[in-house]
Formats: C-alpha cells, structure tokens, sequence
C-alpha cells in the first residue's frame, strides 16, 4: 500500500495551536511564565510585538472583516489578569477561574462569537500566583462547602497548554485543596502533559462531543472525534473524574441515529470504572438575534440553522433572550439521549438538561 493511500486512509493529527503573531504587555515578562513563552515564540521564529494593552491592538493584518478576524483568532496576546473578581458560572460551577480568554477553534456556534465581540484573539495570564491566591480566598469563604472552579467559560485552556503550563499549575492547587475542586472542558486532545499531573482526584476533565453531523459542519480547527475519545480515554486510565458535555445538541435530519451513534462510539472506546465518576451534560442549541448576525458575518457559508420562526424565546439572566428549541422538539432531545446515555453507561450521572 502506498504512503498516498495511507495518509488518505488516516486523517493527520490535529497539531497544537501555533499563532501566527504574538503579542507581550509590558509587565508579562516580569512573571516566569511570560518569559518562558517568549522564548518559545523565539524558539518558533514568530514574530512578536510589544503592546501597552490588549485593548490597543488595532493594527491586525488583512483586508477585509472576516480577513482580520481570521487573523485576530490566531493572534496570542500574552498579558496580567488584572481583575481578580471571580465571575460565576452556573451550572458548571460555583466560579469561572481566568487564565485565558478567546479560543483558536472556528465552531460556528460558539457563544465567544459575541462575548469577545471585536476582539477575538486569544489571551493568556502570566500572574497565576494572584490567580490562585484569589482562588484560595474563594475556597477560604465557603468553608465547609465545596467550592468548584470551571477554567474554561472563557477559552480552551487544553489547546493553549503546551505554551503556558497553566492548567496543570491548576490541578497540582487543587490537589492540594480539601474544600476545592477544578473542572474544565476541551474540544482538544492534547493531554498528555496533564496524565502525570498530582490530581487527588479533584479536577474533572470533561471533553465536548457531539453527532458526527455537528462536528463535521460546525467545529472548523478543534480535535476530530477519534482523536477527543482517544485522549478521554488517557485521563480516566489516569483516575481523573471524567465528563461528557454535549453541546450544543441540535436538530438535525438523523439526529436520533447521530446521537445513537455518538453514545455507542463512547461506549466501545472508553473504558469507565467508579473512580472516574462519569458525568454527561446536556445543552440545546440556542442563539441571540446579535449572535445569528455576527456568525452570518464570520461564517456566511454556515449550515448552522437559526431561524427565530422555528424556536421558542426564552429570557435569561440580565433580561437577554435566547432561542431555544421548542418544548416539544426539547423534549424529545432530552428523552433520547437520556435513555441512549443510560443504556450505554448505566452508572454516569446527568448533571443537568438546559
């Protein structure tokens, strides 16, 4: 068989986010960590500019919008988290903890679309002391309760590992933590480098996945699904508590044959036993009239379905709506891949359906 047929026969790795352009403020390279990824941006031969702060970076290459876009979320803007004012982050958790915002992937969906608004590239904290420090402060006031951290409401902190250490920084705190727990989720397979990692069984690594459908026509630049299943595989050999988030669930035609299939793929592939303690969470497709424009933007070639006239509103937190599948299209998502989730893995747990 030729080398041709091979690699066509076998799809290539997903290699690590690369940056095109990496930008350092000033201070970031008072902190270890911001000099260490200052000599792996020389390492790399990128080119690296200074900015006062990210918020003046105007000056992004391309011609057009989406060419600038396209550029901006593969631009690295490597800084200090000022604020360290927790958000919090129902239902995942009782506080976001920051080390980074925006992501390299291109999911059409995804709510960064609006969040990050005209500056989508992504950011990196070099003051994880002061990160973990609040964090313990957090910790300190909940006591004796158990206060969870979700690292990723704003970014994937698993693709931006191998430049920053940060998670695995993460997870060796919380180890140590009694009333403490870290969870994160990833569309990314690189985790190798958090295997050996000191966890006592207090982080717990959730992998986004989804219909083969979804994946294929919604999750440009992220981890294919073999490759996700693969790595979730590694972390429960490695005893961490271990999650499935699918999202966003969406109605498509086949959908019931795609989430059959999705559930069954798990199921032959990853090997569960009690100490992983396995968790699903379930979220439907939901968008705001202001993310279906910016997406159109960014994306204008989407199969990405968001007509208002086929969805119900639904008001959320600070009077901002979203449309959300109907209650009876909702339901029948909920019934089954609840019965599929628990006929393939009888002993996970349902966090949540929203």
């Amino acid at each position: 068989m030729s080398m041709t047929t091979l690699e066509r026969r076998t799809p290539a790795s997903t290699k690590p986010f690369l940056p095109e352009l990496v930008y350092f403020e000033p201070d970031a390279l008072q902190y270890p960590i911001g000099k260490h990824i200052h000599e792996w941006a020389e390492k790399e031969g990128l080119p690296i500019r200074m900015t006062t702060s990210h918020n003046r970076i105007t000056n992004l290459p391309g011609e057009s919008d989406l060419e600038k876009y396209k550029i901006a979320k593969r631009t690295l803007v490597v800084g200090i988290r000022k604020t360290l004012k927790f958000d919090t982050s129902k239902p995942s958790a009782e506080y976001a903890i920051p080390i980074g915002t925006g992501c390299m992937g291109h999911c059409h969906y995804c709510y960064l679309q609006t969040t990050l608004g005209a500056k989508p590239y992504v950011r990196v904290y070099v003051n994880v002391d002061d990160i973990l420090e609040a964090a313990a402060g957090y910790i300190a006031d909940r006591e004796p309760e158990i206060t969870r951290f979700e690292a990723a409401c704003t970014s994937d902190p698993v693709g931006l590992e191998h430049i920053t250490g940060s998670l695995k920084r993460l997870i060796e705190f919380m180890a140590e933590q009694p009333h403490g727990r870290l969870r994160f989720v990833t569309k990314f397979h690189h985790v190798d480098s958090l295997l050996e990692a000191k966890h006592n069984g207090h982080t717990r690594i959730r992998f986004s996945v989804n219909a083969d459908y979804v994946i294929r026509n919604f999750e440009p630049a992220t981890s294919r699904f073999e490759e996700r299943i693969e790595a979730a595989g590694k972390v429960a050999e490695a005893g961490y508590p271990l999650g499935f988030i699918i999202a966003p669930i969406i109605w498509f035609d086949g959908w019931e044959e795609g989430y059959r299939e999705l559930l069954e793929k798990l199921k032959e592939r990853v090997q569960v036993t009690a100490q992983n303690d396995l968790t699903f969470e379930l979220i439907q497709h939901r968008f705001t009239k202001t993310a279906k424009r910016v997406i159109e933007q960014r994306y204008p070639k989407t199969k990405l379905e968001m007509d208002e006239a086929k969805r119900k509103y639904k008001w959320g937190r600070y009077g901002i709506g979203k449309y959300v599948y109907p209650n009876e299209q909702a339901e029948a998502l909920r019934e089954f891949i609840t019965e599929q989730i628990f006929t393939q893995f009888p002993e996970a747990r349902i966090e949540y359906f929203t």
